[in-house]
């Protein structure tokens, strides 16, 4: 039976503009969560929503729109302003019965204590990422949240634009919103954001329905991104300037007949997008009872816990990132400064700029990693000799590599990168990088401890611990895949042909 804010919300979409399916059930958890399940079968094609755009939260249709436009605020910064003004109106709010079925904030850990963070996510992918977003945020919020309470009306409650308040908005707008044309941008989507992801899992595809193109609905294929056509208005002048018609706006005006013509098709195409709707199709088949899924896209457990607050077991788009910053530091502690910026100039020279390098889930590591680690390891003459051909009138790339030349731009044996010298170095590379999550506890540890976590009361913990693992479990993966290299060379097999 539907929770008493299930009710309000449903009652909430069919006077808003919300056309929600019968076949779609709304579900709540203990943890107050909600999810959608299919109440029937469910099958593809099937249009399970209909979602006006006038019913989405955003800037444009915010009550806050005046006061955001005034501070000439965009984008995610302006779109938090919109979410705590309708807060901060309670009740009185267009969509109070919408915010009541959001939580106040999505446990991202942009929004966790600074003590946890640093004794959670120490050494992940993502720990200086979040602290930077922090500072970044409170920024923001005291150069351009706290001037904003001075022109807040009477009935919005100053305290809902606290630093907390802006912290949870934000919260909300990385994990809900969509991008839903030119013109609103992004927004909150009611409904729409209840879908609970899961990776190369799309169930139901969030879309937008533009009547008066064909090439607009093809534009609407991303996920979690469903831009308008081309058509839309990408200005970001108040609706009122474009709610008269064409015939009335030109009145005791003298333009010629092209700025006439302009004008006319920007407050057709608005008029038009704001007669559109979003739509909810699903894009395979769901049995009764079960659980409806959206996706956010094939992205790792680092961007998930990072973006939406959660990870995934057995995720098999994570990564783990080796920063340039280890490999140089490796290369100082066997080599002089001096040697390193040389080589490392020479790697610029050739074009490559990562200040990162990219660990697949299969522990792979990437090949501008093993070639900055050949250069790194070449003997003086061979580096002068590339150095000289790098900054003189010669557009030959060519090293020598041991015994072999190497072409950089052509494909290249395997065997050729994966020197003893280079294997040597990732293996002490990793270890660096390994070193980050700290050296108390082992991996077997972390599974163990992983194993023991009760949801949802360990709720970051488990999250935190889950990313570790997967991020350390590649780790190992890139130790065997180093071994087994060096195996295959010692063994005389070929291996695969890799591009540099």
């Amino acid at each position: 039976m539907a929770t008493r804010r299930l009710r309000a919300f449903k009652g909430w979409m069919k006077a808003n503009g919300v056309d929600c399916s019968d076949a779609l059930d709304l579900v709540e958890d203990q943890n107050d969560a909600v999810s959608v399940r299919a109440s029937r079968d469910l099958k593809e094609g099937d249009v399970v929503a209909n979602i006006s755009k006038t019913a989405c939260l955003t800037v444009k249709t915010s009550g806050a729109r005046e006061m955001i436009e005034s501070a000439e605020l965009d984008g995610p910064l302006a779109l938090s302003v919109a979410i705590m003004y309708e807060r901060g109106l309670g009740e009185e709010s267009p969509w109070a019965g919408y915010l009541q079925i959001l939580p106040f904030q999505e446990d991202l850990p942009l929004v966790w204590p600074l003590d946890e963070l640093d004794s959670l996510l120490s050494g992940t992918e993502i720990h200086k990422d979040v602290k930077e977003d922090r500072g970044l945020v409170h920024e923001d919020w005291e150069e351009n949240i706290v001037p904003l309470t001075s022109f807040l009306p009477e009935n919005v409650d100053p305290g809902s634009f606290g630093i907390k308040e802006y912290l949870a908005a934000k919260s909300l707008i990385a994990s809900r919103s969509f991008e839903i044309d030119d013109y609103h941008g992004w927004g909150m989507v009611p409904l729409a954001d209840l879908f609970n992801h899961k990776t190369g899992e799309e169930d139901v595809h969030f879309t937008a329905e533009l009547p008066h193109s064909e090439s607009d609905s093809e534009a609407d294929e991303t996920d979690n991104s469903d831009a308008a056509s081309e058509d839309t208005v990408e200005d970001d002048e108040p609706s009122t300037k474009n709610s008269s018609s064409p015939e009335q706006s030109l009145e005791g005006e003298n333009t010629d007949e092209e700025e006439t013509k302009e004008e006319e098709e920007e407050n057709s195409s608005m008029l038009q997008d704001d007669a559109s709707s979003l739509e909810m199709i699903m894009v395979k088949n769901v049995p009764a009872g079960a659980e409806v899924y959206n996706t956010y896209g094939l992205i790792g457990n680092a961007a998930l816990l990072h973006r939406y607050g959660f990870t995934e077991v057995d995720n098999l788009y994570n990564i783990v990132n080796i920063d340039l910053e280890l490999v140089t530091e490796w290369s100082t502690s066997s080599y002089t400064s001096r040697h390193t910026r040389a080589r490392l100039a020479s790697f610029r020279k050739l074009g490559y700029n990562s200040e990162y390098f990219e660990v697949s889930s299969t522990g792979e590591p990437e090949t501008e990693l093993l070639m900055l680690l050949n250069i790194l390891l070449l003997p003086n003459d061979t580096h002068k000799k590339l150095d000289l051909t790098l900054t003189g009138d010669c557009v030959s790339k060519e090293v020598t590599i041991g015994k072999n030349k190497v072409v950089f731009g052509e494909s290249c044996s395997g065997d050729v990168l994966l020197t003893d010298g280079v294997c040597e170095a990732l293996l002490a590379i990793v270890d660096k990088r390994e070193s980050l999550y700290g050296t108390s506890i082992s991996l077997e540890e972390d599974v163990a401890r992983l194993e023991s976590c009760v949801l949802p009361k360990d709720r970051r913990l488990y999250h935190s611990l889950v990313l570790r693992v997967s991020e350390r479990r590649i780790l190992e993966k890139l130790r065997s895949y180093v071994r087994e290299k060096v195996g295959e060379v010692s063994g005389g097999k070929r291996r695969k042909k890799m591009k540099l």
